[in-house]
């Protein structure tokens, strides 16, 4: 089966706690179904997400997220096939920016559209070499 990788970066619209559980109990429902995996780092001002899976279900998760109204100017910073998933354990890991991610000014002062795709990959790939998340990974049916 063909894999392949997105990440995109969003401003989040009316930002809270109770939205964000909502996002991620969506994102986990849908993702399990669809075989996709990734990660979520979020912070009042920036959504940056990375979605990993079956080709045509990672572009159906995106076309959905574009349309969502907690989500606004949302702009792809990579999309590329992969072999192997850099979350395979996942259905969607999340965590707060954290300061290796670009600051509230790099954001507002344009990062999110002058971003590479390795500086954006990067940011995940550090995520997966073990930052912390308060929430436990997927479960794997027996």
């Amino acid at each position: 089966m063909a894999l392949q990788q997105l990440i995109y970066a969003s401003e989040p619209f009316g930002f809270d706690d109770a939205m964000l559980a909502g996002i991620l109990l969506d994102a986990r429902r849908c993702n399990s179904r669809d075989d996709i995996t990734g990660a979520l780092i979020v912070r009042g001002d920036l959504y940056i997400q990375l979605l990993e899976g079956p080709r045509k279900k990672v572009d159906e998760c995106y076309a959905r997220i574009r349309q969502d109204d907690r989500h606004a100017n949302a702009k792809t910073l990579m999309k590329r096939a992969i072999k192997t998933r850099l979350f395979p354990d996942w259905a969607m890991k999340d965590d707060p920016a954290q300061s290796w991610v670009w600051s509230m000014d790099d954001v507002q002062n344009g990062a999110v559209d002058r971003a590479t795709e390795d500086e954006a990959l990067g940011f995940f790939t550090r995520l997966a070499a073990g930052n912390a998340t308060a929430f436990p990974p997927k479960a794997v049916d027996p």
